[in-house]
C-alpha cells in the first residue's frame, strides 16, 4: 500500500513562505508542513494553520542559520556575535558533541522551540530539523527525549532511495549520501526504538529548492510501497534568508497543478500527516 506525507519546510520563515504553504494545501497536495516557531512570519503561520484543520504542522527546529527563541545569553556557545546561530555545522556539531556546557545550552534551546510549539495550541504532528542536523547524534538524543514528554509521534529520516530517482532522471548520487547514510540509518534505529514513526522513504534531498513539476510528477508516478515523505520549500517567491538559486515558485505551481494531483488520485494514494499514519 502506498501512503504519501507531503511537507513543506520552513513554514513562518516569511510571508511568501506561509502564503505558498495555504495555497498548495486548499488548492493542492501538500498535506504538512514544518514550523520555524521563532521565524521572522511564525506568528501569521500559526493563524493560517488554525483555519486550515486538515493541515498537519510539525516542528522545524532551527539549530543552524537561524535565531533561537532562548535570549542570546542563555546560548552564548550556539550563536555569533549578531545572536544568530552559527553556519558552521561541522564546528557547531563537534562542541555539541564533546562540551557538556554546549549540550546544556542545546538542550534547553531545543526544550523551548518544543514548548514554543505547544504555546501554539496546535497539534504536533512531527519533528525534524532545519538542514537535517537531527542527524547529529547529541541533537537526535535530545530530540527523542525531550520529544517524548512532548508527544512526538513522527519524525523525517532523511534516507532517499537512489533507484527512484534514476527512473525518473539520469543521477548520480553525491558523496554526501555515502557519508549520511550510516548516520540516517542510526537515527532510523533510535526512532524506531522510540516508537516514533518515520517514512520507509524520503525525497527531496537531491532535489531541494528544485522540487519542479516533472520531478514530483515522476516520484509519484513511482512512488515505492509504504509510507513515503515528499518534502519541499514552496513560496511564492524569494524572501530575506531565503537560499540562492532555490525554484520557490516552481515547487509552489508543482504542488498545486491539476494534472499532479489527479495523478494521486488515479493511483489511490492516500495523503495526510505523520500522526495519520502513526502506529
Amino acid at each position: 500500500m502506498k501512503r504519501l506525507i507531503v511537507t513543506a519546510d520552513d513554514f513562518g520563515a516569511a510571508l511568501e513562505v506561509n502564503e505558498a504553504v495555504e495555497r498548495a494545501h486548499c488548492d493542492g497536495i501538500l498535506s504538512a508542513a514544518s514550523l520555524m516557531v521563532a521565524g521572522a512570519a511564525a506568528g501569521d503561520a500559526v493563524i493560517r494553520a488554525k483555519s486550515m484543520p486538515e493541515l498537519r504542522v510539525g516542528l522545524h527546529l532551527v539549530l543552524v542559520e537561524g535565531k533561537p527563541i532562548l535570549p542570546r545569553n542563555a546560548v552564548p556557545d550556539l550563536v555569533d556575535a549578531s545572536g544568530t546561530f552559527r553556519t558552521d555545522m561541522a564546528r557547531a556539531g563537534a562542541a555539541m558533541f564533546f562540551l557538556p556546557k554546549v549540550r546544556a545550552q542545546l538542550a534547553a534551546e531545543i526544550e523551548a522551540q518544543f514548548e514554543a510549539f505547544e504555546a501554539t495550541g496546535l497539534k504536533l504532528d512531527h519533528v525534524n530539523a532545519h538542514k537535517h542536523f537531527h542527524l547529529h547524534p547529541t541533537i537526535a538524543s535530545l530530540i527523542v527525549k525531550i520529544g517524548k514528554k512532548h508527544r512526538v509521534k513522527g519524525a523525517r529520516v532523511p534516507l532517499e532511495p537512489q533507484d527512484v530517482l534514476g527512473r525518473i532522471e539520469a543521477h548520480k548520487a553525491s558523496g554526501m549520501v555515502a557519508l549520511t547514510a550510516p548516520f540516517a540509518r542510526a537515527l532510523r534505529g533510535r526512532f524506531t526504538k522510540a516508537g516514533i514513526t518515520a517514512p520507509d522513504a524520503v525525497f527531496g534531498l537531491a532535489w531541494s529548492g528544485a522540487m519542479t513539476q516533472s520531478r514530483l510528477a515522476g516520484l509519484i508516478a513511482h512512488l515505492p510501497e509504504g509510507l513515503s515523505e515528499i518534502y519541499t520549500h514552496p513560496a511564492t517567491g524569494p524572501y530575506p534568508g531565503s537560499a540562492p538559486g532555490y525554484q520557490y515558485a516552481s515547487e509552489l505551481a508543482a504542488l498545486t497543478n491539476p494534472a499532479v494531483k489527479a495523478s494521486l488520485t488515479a493511483q489511490g494514494i492516500k495523503t495526510g500527516g505523520f500522526g495519520d499514519f502513526s502506529n
